[in-house]
This record gives C-alpha cells, sequence and structure tokens, in this order.
C-alpha cells in the first residue's frame, strides 16, 4: 500500500505538469501568446537583407570555375524552412505537406504578395493554433529568417535572384561600408568644396571631421557640410551639371563639374552609385585646367578614357581594361574594398551580381566598346563579353 502511494505522488505532479504545458502551448490566449507577437516583423521589413531558396548562388558573370568573389553563400529559404518546420517528426517526415523541395514551399505562397502567401501567415499569426512552426520556448523563426522569407516572396519566390535580391543588398554593403566618416558622402564633398572658395557660403556651414589612423595613429581632418539643406542643393546641382557635361562636353563645357574630395565620389544614395558608375570619380577628378571663381577645377572630357570603374575598385579577381584605349590593368585595384570598407567575399559576390544583372548599367561599361571587354579575371584571363 505504501509502495503504491509513493508511486502516485511521482506520478501525480508529472501529470499536471504535462497537462498545463498542454493547455499554455495549445490556447490561443496564455503566456506564450501575450509574449509574443508574430506580426512584428510586417510593420519593419528590411527590404535590402539578401534572399535566396538555396544557401548558394553563382553569380552572373561567374569565371568558367568560379573565383572566390563569384559564389554567394547566404542562410536561404530551403534552410529555413527544414531547419524548422521540416524536420523528421514534422514536415519532413510523416506530417503533410513535406516541406523538402522548391515546388512544395512555393505551392503554399502568392509570388510577389507576402501577406497573402499561405506560407507567410502561417509564419506570423498569433493564432497559436495555427502558428507553424509550433510555437514554443526554443522553436520560433528568428526575425531575420522571416525576413529573408519576406524578401524572397516579394522578389518573386523564384529558385534562384535576380537584380530585385542583388540591387538593394549591394545598395547596403556600399552605402554602410564606402560611405561613413570621410569616405564617399556628400558632406565631405560639398564642405571641401565650400572650404575651397567654390561657392560663397560662410565657413559656419562647415565642420570637420578628424579622422585617426588605427595603423600609424595620425590623425587627418576632413571638412564636412554641416547644413543639410545646402548639401543636397548643392549635390544635386552637382550631379546634374555632371550629366549635362558629359552629355554634350562643347555644347556644356560651362558646366563642367568640380573636382570631387581627394578624388572620392559620394556613394549615399543609389542615384550617386549610378552617376559614379556612368561618369566614374577618377573622371571627375583628373587633370585638366579650368577654373570657376579664380579656383582651379579638374575633370577629363571623355567619359570612357577611364582606369577605373566601381566593380574594379571593390572586386581584386578581376583587372580593368581602359574602354577606350583596350589598355589592360597590370594590377587589381580594390581600394574600396580592403582601403575603405573591409567588404567580405560573399558581399563582394552580391556587388558584383548586382552590377551585371542590373539593366540601368549601360553595356559599355560591362563588356567595353562593341563587346571587346572590359573585365577579365586575374587567374584564368578570361574576358568578360556578353553572350
Amino acid at each position: 500500500m505504501k509502495k503504491r502511494f509513493s508511486l502516485t505522488n511521482r506520478l501525480l505532479p508529472m501529470a499536471i505538469l504535462f497537462i498545463s504545458i498542454t493547455l499554455v502551448q495549445c490556447k490561443k490566449e496564455g503566456t506564450n501568446a501575450t509574449a509574443l507577437d508574430r506580426t512584428v516583423l510586417s510593420a519593419d521589413i528590411d527590404s535590402s537583407l539578401f534572399s535566396q531558396f538555396y544557401d548558394s548562388t553563382v553569380v552572373p558573370m561567374a569565371d568558367v570555375t568560379p573565383d572566390v568573389n563569384d559564389v554567394i553563400v547566404k542562410k536561404g529559404v530551403l534552410s529555413i524552412i527544414k531547419s524548422n518546420c521540416a524536420t523528421a517528426t514534422c514536415h519532413g517526415g510523416a506530417v503533410s505537406p513535406t516541406l523538402t523541395t522548391y515546388a512544395a514551399i512555393s505551392s503554399l505562397v502568392t509570388a510577389g504578395v507576402p501577406q497573402t502567401s499561405h506560407l507567410w501567415q502561417l509564419l506570423t499569426t498569433n493564432d497559436l493554433n495555427k502558428a507553424m512552426p509550433p510555437v514554443s520556448a526554443t522553436n520560433e523563426l528568428a526575425l531575420s529568417d522571416k525576413n529573408i522569407i519576406y524578401n524572397w516572396i516579394k522578389n518573386g519566390a523564384k529558385t534562384a535572384p535576380d537584380v530585385n535580391d542583388f540591387r538593394p543588398a549591394a545598395m547596403r554593403i556600399i552605402n554602410s561600408g564606402c560611405t561613413a566618416g570621410n569616405c564617399h558622402n556628400e558632406a565631405t564633398a560639398v564642405g571641401y568644396w565650400a572650404r575651397s572658395g567654390y561657392f560663397t557660403y560662410a565657413s559656419s556651414d562647415t565642420t570637420t571631421l578628424a579622422v585617426t589612423n588605427l595603423t600609424t595613429g595620425a590623425i587627418s581632418w576632413y571638412p564636412q557640410m554641416a547644413n543639410t539643406t545646402l548639401k543636397d542643393q548643392v549635390w544635386n546641382a552637382y550631379k546634374d551639371s555632371s550629366r549635362k557635361f558629359y552629355a554634350d562636353t562643347l555644347a556644356n563645357a560651362s558646366f563642367r563639374p568640380y573636382k570631387v574630395f581627394s578624388g572620392r565620389g559620394p556613394l549615399n544614395t543609389y542615384d550617386d552609385i549610378m552617376l559614379d558608375v556612368n561618369y566614374p570619380k577618377a573622371l571627375r577628378s583628373a587633370s585638366g585646367a579650368y577654373k570657376v571663381n579664380g579656383v582651379k577645377v579638374n575633370c577629363k572630357g571623355d567619359y570612357l578614357n577611364s582606369t577605373s570603374t566601381i566593380l574594379s575598385r571593390v572586386d581584386s579577381t578581376v583587372l580593368l581594361a581602359n574602354p577606350r584605349t583596350g589598355v589592360w590593368a597590370t594590377a587589381q585595384q580594390a581600394g574600396m574594398t580592403y582601403s575603405d570598407g573591409g567588404v567580405g567575399q560573399y558581399d563582394i559576390a552580391i556587388i558584383k551580381a548586382w552590377y551585371f544583372s542590373d539593366t540601368n548599367i549601360p553595356d559599355v561599361w560591362k563588356y567595353g566598346i562593341n563587346n571587346a571587354g572590359i573585365f577579365k579575371y586575374r587567374k584564368s584571363g578570361n574576358i568578360i563579353t556578353k553572350k
């Protein structure tokens, strides 16, 4: 009798605990439901987070044997679903549907519309009877994983990413890696122009940024335009003048652009970056003899006579040929990667993928004049041409 009583005492607390856990997990209201808002991401999507279905993507225009900057390895939708939903005891085993293939997963989405996609609704509902994966203390998708799935659906739910996936991710990488401090931002360029007397703004409109070289300890001082309104007005006028000048350098000689600070062109926005793609900063800061208000202003007139592009300044695996002369560089550039931004190989691959997939970039800056090629791989010597 004592033995039976002892066993009952042991089993009863376990039974109560099991029932309590079951009720909490299955109820629509309860500690789990009130502590977790699974819809939070829908109001704050990061569209610049790179999304792909598989974990590995070979970029457009990769070498025959892909080089180190030719493959994007990032967590993909399939891995997220397999880790959280398609386990052996759930949608990877006996539970229907089996979510281990592109066909099965894509059948649950409406391409381009996450909000009406069944998969997205399951991932974001606060109804714990419908929530997938089942809500528990240790089994909820990270917000970054949800973001990848959202962007994948929004961008077309494709088997392989395209410019819609590459472009926002590339812009974020360039912005975060290159525009800070004294580098590729309009505040520094316009501040330099103001201090140099290119236009008549008081010195009170500028401030000074101190940048310390972490290797040598040396401190450099850079002028910055503090007045945001003036900065935007001047920089937008500069871009308009540059485009007009290069459209017809003879007829529009008076629109010759100012020298950009230290030869660095701002890269804050997509529009800034496209200006640099079409009219590289080396052209807009090259040797020449022209004065504005008595101050020398430099630039080249031939926008194709360039020995530098934004891609060659990022990707060390390629060499550049001057589009006008056809003369190949003998060494890689890639200063924006190693000196400025410290960008990793998968990020470089994303930038390269964007560059060759973006239809707003003219073919002449991808493949040269008459498809002669302006980029070739250092190791193999293969020239990138339009197929």
